[in-house]
Protein backbone atom coordinates (compact mmCIF):
# COMPACT_ATOMS: atom_id res chain seq x y z
CA UNK A 1 0.00 0.00 0.00
CA UNK A 2 1.70 3.18 -1.17
CA UNK A 3 1.03 6.72 0.03
CA UNK A 4 2.45 9.85 -1.59
CA UNK A 5 1.83 13.59 -1.51
CA UNK A 6 2.67 16.38 -3.93
CA UNK A 7 2.78 20.12 -3.27
CA UNK A 8 0.48 20.15 -0.24
CA UNK A 9 -0.24 23.67 0.98
CA UNK A 10 -2.31 24.71 3.96
CA UNK A 11 -2.64 27.75 6.21
CA UNK A 12 -4.39 28.74 9.41
CA UNK A 13 -5.46 32.25 8.63
CA UNK A 14 -2.41 34.12 7.38
CA UNK A 15 0.01 31.56 8.82
CA UNK A 16 1.24 29.06 6.24
CA UNK A 17 1.70 25.62 7.83
CA UNK A 18 2.27 23.37 4.81
CA UNK A 19 4.42 24.77 2.01
CA UNK A 20 4.35 22.52 -1.06
CA UNK A 21 5.00 19.48 1.14
CA UNK A 22 5.96 16.57 -1.09
CA UNK A 23 7.03 13.01 -0.39
CA UNK A 24 7.35 9.97 -2.61
CA UNK A 25 5.74 6.63 -1.88
CA UNK A 26 7.60 4.15 0.32
CA UNK A 27 7.49 0.42 -0.24
CA UNK A 28 4.54 -1.47 1.28
CA UNK A 29 5.46 -3.01 4.61
CA UNK A 30 7.86 -0.20 5.47
CA UNK A 31 7.83 2.14 8.46
CA UNK A 32 8.62 5.81 7.81
CA UNK A 33 9.73 8.15 10.60
CA UNK A 34 8.61 11.76 10.15
CA UNK A 35 11.11 13.94 12.00
CA UNK A 36 11.26 17.67 12.58
CA UNK A 37 11.02 20.20 15.41
CA UNK A 38 7.85 21.49 17.04
CA UNK A 39 5.65 23.54 14.68
CA UNK A 40 7.25 21.95 11.61
CA UNK A 41 3.81 20.98 10.30
CA UNK A 42 3.89 17.25 11.10
CA UNK A 43 0.48 17.11 12.81
CA UNK A 44 -1.11 19.26 10.10
CA UNK A 45 0.29 16.94 7.45
CA UNK A 46 -1.25 13.97 9.27
CA UNK A 47 -4.59 15.74 9.62
CA UNK A 48 -4.60 16.43 5.89
CA UNK A 49 -3.77 12.82 5.02
CA UNK A 50 -6.45 11.57 7.43
CA UNK A 51 -9.10 13.84 5.88
CA UNK A 52 -9.56 16.00 8.98
CA UNK A 53 -8.66 19.14 7.05
CA UNK A 54 -8.74 19.91 3.34
CA UNK A 55 -5.45 21.33 2.05
CA UNK A 56 -5.60 24.54 0.07
CA UNK A 57 -3.82 22.83 -2.80
CA UNK A 58 -1.81 19.73 -3.70
CA UNK A 59 -2.51 16.04 -4.13
CA UNK A 60 -2.50 12.99 -1.86
CA UNK A 61 -2.42 9.59 -3.54
CA UNK A 62 -3.05 6.14 -2.06
CA UNK A 63 -2.21 3.28 -4.42
CA UNK A 64 -2.63 5.70 -7.30
CA UNK A 65 -6.07 6.92 -6.20
CA UNK A 66 -6.77 10.50 -5.13
CA UNK A 67 -7.39 10.45 -1.37
CA UNK A 68 -9.38 13.70 -1.49
CA UNK A 69 -11.83 12.15 -3.95
CA UNK A 70 -12.61 9.17 -1.72
CA UNK A 71 -15.94 9.10 0.12
CA UNK A 72 -15.44 9.87 3.80
CA UNK A 73 -16.29 6.35 4.95
CA UNK A 74 -13.88 4.74 2.48
CA UNK A 75 -11.15 7.14 3.50
CA UNK A 76 -11.70 6.42 7.19
CA UNK A 77 -11.35 2.74 6.43
CA UNK A 78 -8.17 3.30 4.41
CA UNK A 79 -6.31 5.62 6.79
CA UNK A 80 -5.92 4.90 10.51
CA UNK A 81 -4.83 7.96 12.51
CA UNK A 82 -3.52 8.03 16.08
CA UNK A 83 -3.58 11.68 17.27
CA UNK A 84 -0.94 13.21 19.48
CA UNK A 85 -3.22 13.51 22.50
CA UNK A 86 -5.55 10.83 23.84
CA UNK A 87 -8.64 12.32 25.43
CA UNK A 88 -11.86 10.65 26.51
CA UNK A 89 -14.44 11.83 29.00
CA UNK A 90 -16.71 8.86 28.35
CA UNK A 91 -17.52 6.51 31.22
CA UNK A 92 -16.05 3.56 29.35
CA UNK A 93 -13.41 0.97 30.10
CA UNK A 94 -10.20 0.50 28.15
CA UNK A 95 -11.62 -2.69 26.62
CA UNK A 96 -14.76 -0.84 25.51
CA UNK A 97 -13.00 2.07 23.81
CA UNK A 98 -10.73 -0.29 21.88
CA UNK A 99 -13.77 -2.36 20.88
CA UNK A 100 -15.53 0.80 19.70
CA UNK A 101 -12.55 1.59 17.48
CA UNK A 102 -12.75 -1.90 15.98
CA UNK A 103 -16.49 -1.73 15.32
CA UNK A 104 -16.74 1.92 14.26
CA UNK A 105 -16.67 1.16 10.54
CA UNK A 106 -18.06 -2.36 10.45
CA UNK A 107 -21.38 -2.28 12.31
CA UNK A 108 -21.97 -2.43 16.04
CA UNK A 109 -22.85 -6.08 16.58
CA UNK A 110 -20.00 -7.59 18.62
CA UNK A 111 -19.00 -11.14 17.70
CA UNK A 112 -16.80 -13.54 19.63
CA UNK A 113 -13.97 -12.90 17.17
CA UNK A 114 -14.11 -9.19 18.02
CA UNK A 115 -13.78 -9.90 21.72
CA UNK A 116 -10.89 -12.27 21.13
CA UNK A 117 -9.12 -9.77 18.85
CA UNK A 118 -9.31 -6.93 21.38
CA UNK A 119 -8.20 -9.18 24.23
CA UNK A 120 -5.27 -10.51 22.19
CA UNK A 121 -4.10 -7.02 21.21
CA UNK A 122 -4.24 -5.69 24.76
CA UNK A 123 -2.23 -8.72 25.84
CA UNK A 124 0.41 -8.20 23.11
CA UNK A 125 0.72 -4.56 24.14
CA UNK A 126 1.15 -5.45 27.80
CA UNK A 127 -1.95 -3.56 28.92
CA UNK A 128 -4.38 -6.44 29.45
CA UNK A 129 -4.44 -5.54 33.15
CA UNK A 130 -6.07 -2.23 32.19
CA UNK A 131 -8.99 -3.84 30.33
CA UNK A 132 -11.54 -3.05 33.04
CA UNK A 133 -10.07 0.33 34.01
CA UNK A 134 -12.05 3.50 33.27
CA UNK A 135 -10.29 5.50 30.56
CA UNK A 136 -10.78 8.69 32.56
CA UNK A 137 -8.71 7.28 35.41
CA UNK A 138 -5.60 5.98 33.62
CA UNK A 139 -2.26 7.80 33.35
CA UNK A 140 -1.05 9.77 30.34
CA UNK A 141 1.32 7.02 29.28
CA UNK A 142 -1.38 4.37 29.65
CA UNK A 143 -3.73 6.56 27.63
CA UNK A 144 -1.14 6.74 24.88
CA UNK A 145 -0.94 2.95 24.77
CA UNK A 146 -4.74 2.76 24.59
CA UNK A 147 -4.76 5.27 21.74
CA UNK A 148 -2.22 3.12 19.89
CA UNK A 149 -4.41 0.07 20.51
CA UNK A 150 -7.39 1.92 19.02
CA UNK A 151 -5.38 2.44 15.84
CA UNK A 152 -3.88 -1.05 15.67
CA UNK A 153 -7.18 -2.88 16.24
CA UNK A 154 -8.37 -1.57 12.88
CA UNK A 155 -7.27 -2.83 9.46
CA UNK A 156 -6.47 0.28 7.40
CA UNK A 157 -4.13 0.45 4.44
CA UNK A 158 -2.16 3.30 6.05
CA UNK A 159 -1.27 3.99 9.68
CA UNK A 160 -0.43 7.51 10.86
CA UNK A 161 0.96 7.70 14.40
CA UNK A 162 1.50 11.21 15.76
CA UNK A 163 4.23 11.00 18.45
CA UNK A 164 2.98 7.70 19.89
CA UNK A 165 5.87 7.36 22.38
CA UNK A 166 6.08 10.89 23.82
CA UNK A 167 4.53 9.95 27.20
CA UNK A 168 6.07 6.49 27.52
CA UNK A 169 9.02 5.26 29.54
CA UNK A 170 12.01 3.76 27.73
CA UNK A 171 10.87 0.14 27.80
CA UNK A 172 7.37 1.00 26.60
CA UNK A 173 8.83 3.13 23.79
CA UNK A 174 10.84 0.18 22.52
CA UNK A 175 7.95 -2.25 22.90
CA UNK A 176 5.45 -0.04 21.11
CA UNK A 177 7.78 0.84 18.24
CA UNK A 178 8.67 -2.84 17.79
CA UNK A 179 4.97 -3.69 17.69
CA UNK A 180 4.21 -0.95 15.14
CA UNK A 181 7.13 -2.10 12.97
CA UNK A 182 6.10 -5.75 13.17
CA UNK A 183 2.43 -5.01 12.43
CA UNK A 184 3.45 -2.84 9.47
CA UNK A 185 5.47 -5.68 7.99
CA UNK A 186 3.06 -8.50 8.72
CA UNK A 187 0.07 -6.58 7.31
CA UNK A 188 2.14 -5.22 4.39
CA UNK A 189 0.79 -1.71 4.96
CA UNK A 190 2.32 1.76 5.08
CA UNK A 191 3.05 3.38 8.45
CA UNK A 192 4.29 6.91 9.11
CA UNK A 193 5.30 7.76 12.67
CA UNK A 194 5.99 11.35 13.74
CA UNK A 195 8.85 11.30 16.25
CA UNK A 196 11.18 13.62 18.15
CA UNK A 197 13.65 10.98 19.33
CA UNK A 198 16.13 10.63 16.47
CA UNK A 199 17.73 7.53 17.98
CA UNK A 200 14.39 5.77 18.29
CA UNK A 201 13.57 6.77 14.73
CA UNK A 202 16.92 5.48 13.46
CA UNK A 203 16.43 2.19 15.25
CA UNK A 204 13.01 1.31 13.86
CA UNK A 205 12.45 3.24 10.63
CA UNK A 206 13.03 1.90 7.14
CA UNK A 207 12.86 5.40 5.71
CA UNK A 208 12.80 8.96 7.06
CA UNK A 209 11.18 12.24 6.15
CA UNK A 210 12.73 15.48 7.42
CA UNK A 211 10.22 18.31 7.82
CA UNK A 212 10.86 21.98 8.53
CA UNK A 213 8.51 24.96 8.34
CA UNK A 214 5.92 23.06 6.37
CA UNK A 215 8.30 21.57 3.81
CA UNK A 216 9.69 18.07 3.36
CA UNK A 217 13.42 18.70 3.02
CA UNK A 218 14.71 15.14 2.68
CA UNK A 219 13.49 11.58 2.22
CA UNK A 220 15.49 8.38 2.26
CA UNK A 221 17.19 5.74 4.37
CA UNK A 222 17.80 6.81 8.01
CA UNK A 223 21.59 6.92 7.71
CA UNK A 224 21.36 9.07 4.57
CA UNK A 225 18.80 11.51 5.97
CA UNK A 226 20.51 11.86 9.34
CA UNK A 227 23.82 12.56 7.59
CA UNK A 228 22.21 15.47 5.75
CA UNK A 229 23.51 18.75 7.27
CA UNK A 230 19.99 20.16 7.08
CA UNK A 231 18.97 17.92 10.00
CA UNK A 232 21.33 19.75 12.38
CA UNK A 233 20.33 23.08 10.85
CA UNK A 234 16.65 22.24 11.33
CA UNK A 235 17.07 21.46 15.02
CA UNK A 236 19.70 24.14 15.65
CA UNK A 237 22.27 21.66 16.99
CA UNK A 238 25.38 19.84 15.90
CA UNK A 239 25.03 16.13 15.19
CA UNK A 240 27.46 13.24 15.19
CA UNK A 241 26.43 9.86 13.80
CA UNK A 242 28.01 6.86 15.46
CA UNK A 243 27.69 3.34 14.07
CA UNK A 244 27.20 0.85 16.88
CA UNK A 245 29.32 -2.32 16.68
CA UNK A 246 26.10 -4.36 16.45
CA UNK A 247 24.98 -2.33 13.45
CA UNK A 248 22.70 0.29 15.01
CA UNK A 249 22.99 4.00 14.36
CA UNK A 250 23.39 6.42 17.29
CA UNK A 251 22.77 10.16 17.00
CA UNK A 252 24.74 12.39 19.37
CA UNK A 253 23.56 16.01 19.54
CA UNK A 254 25.48 18.97 20.91
CA UNK A 255 25.15 22.75 21.10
Amino acid sequence: MTLAATDLCHAYGARAVLRRATFAASAPGSLTALIGPNAAGKSTLFRALAGMIRPISGRMMLDGADLAAMPARARNRAVGFMPQVFASNAALTVFEVVMLARKQLSGWAVAREDTLAVAALLDRMGIAHLAAAQVGEISGGQGQMVSAAQALIRAPRVFLFDEPTSALDLRRQLELMALIRDETRSRNVTSIVAMHDLNLAARFADTMLLMRQGEILAQGAPDAVLADPRVGETYGVGLDLIRHPKGGLHVSAFL
